[in-house]
């Protein structure tokens, strides 16, 4: 009797162990190593919807997660039309990530609650391929037309909920190859986004990846840095505001000054910045309500 209590208290150990390992994984995992995010007292929360559409561009059905601001059902009962932020997410990562690493959630309700931004929709495509690291560049390749479905997203997006279907009204940014991804989808498509950021991003394209074999003309085309020079007729057309940012600690953050001032030197209105950190959540996470009064403002002025 008492050596099948020791072995069954030892089983019971050993599972809580497994256990605990498996849940701080998930917690890691989730919220890369932050607290599970939480709106202060009496700020109101948001809610987000998973949505699935049909991607005419990847031919099946995709999904996208929209965040409601705090108020949506009576503002839009009363007609106003909301203003929309497109979110890339980075390799490998998730959009819920934003929410729970990057705490977008608490950050916008809070800044809504204190009247510093005017609400707006926060839409966040699922750029998953099927792999662990779903490395897309979030690019038109032989791999899959990835920027095409962030277009055909911003379509299916007008088509059920009450936006302001116009370029003036749309923002794009993202983290890491997400970012990469905005800056070369607005560069590519001014006519349908206004402002862009980058959070942590790069400006350049090598055979490497999606790009593996390139010829030197598609990587040029793929390469925002390398073509933005070609880009002052657009935009003197379609002016754009762009922010950039990166850590001083992050290798990457070397491609910025330059890109910033060539983007500048075309006719952009450009606000570069680097900041203490790494390519990590505790930079993106600490930028957070920054970027999205940058956002709220560079909508407003246009």
């Amino acid at each position: 009797m008492r050596r099948r209590l020791i072995v069954a208290v030892a089983a019971a150990w050993i599972g809580l162990g497994a256990f605990g390992t498996w849940s701080y994984g998930h917690d890691y995992w989730a919220y890369r190593g932050f607290p599970p995010p939480h709106n202060p007292p009496g700020v109101t929360a948001g809610r987000t919807e998973h949505v699935s559409f049909f991607s005419p561009s990847l031919r099946q059905r995709r999904s996208y997660d929209i965040y409601l601001p705090p108020g949506y059902a009576a503002a839009t009962a009363r007609g106003q039309r909301l203003r929309v932020l497109y979110l890339l997410h980075g390799s490998p990562g998730q959009q819920i990530l934003f929410f729970n690493a990057g705490r977008l959630g608490v950050a916008l309700d809070t800044l809504i609650s204190k009247r510093a931004v005017r609400p707006f929709l926060v839409v966040m495509p699922d750029g998953h391929d099927g792999t662990y690291r779903s490395d897309t560049e979030w690019a038109n390749t032989a791999h899959g037309a990835y920027e095409s479905f962030v277009l055909d997203t911003v379509h299916a997006v007008d088509a059920r909920w009450p936006t302001r279907a116009d370029r003036t009204a749309r923002a794009i940014a993202g983290n890491s190859e997400g970012a990469y991804g905005a800056i070369n989808i607005a560069l590519h498509h001014l006519d349908t986004f206004s402002v862009a950021q980058s959070w942590s991003g790069y400006f350049t394209q090598t055979r490497t990846g999606v790009y593996k074999g390139a010829s030197p003309a598609t990587l040029r085309a793929a390469s925002p840095a390398a073509y933005v020079g070609a880009l002052r007729p657009q935009l003197s057309r379609y002016p754009l505001h762009a922010v950039l940012y990166g850590g001083r600690k992050d290798p990457g953050t070397r491609q910025l000054p330059g890109f910033a001032a060539a983007l500048r030197a075309a006719g952009a209105d450009v606000v570069s910045a680097t900041y203490p950190g790494r390519h990590d959540w505790k930079l993106w996470r600490s930028q957070m309500p920054h970027m999205l009064r940058l956002l709220d403002v560079g909508m407003t002025a246009r």
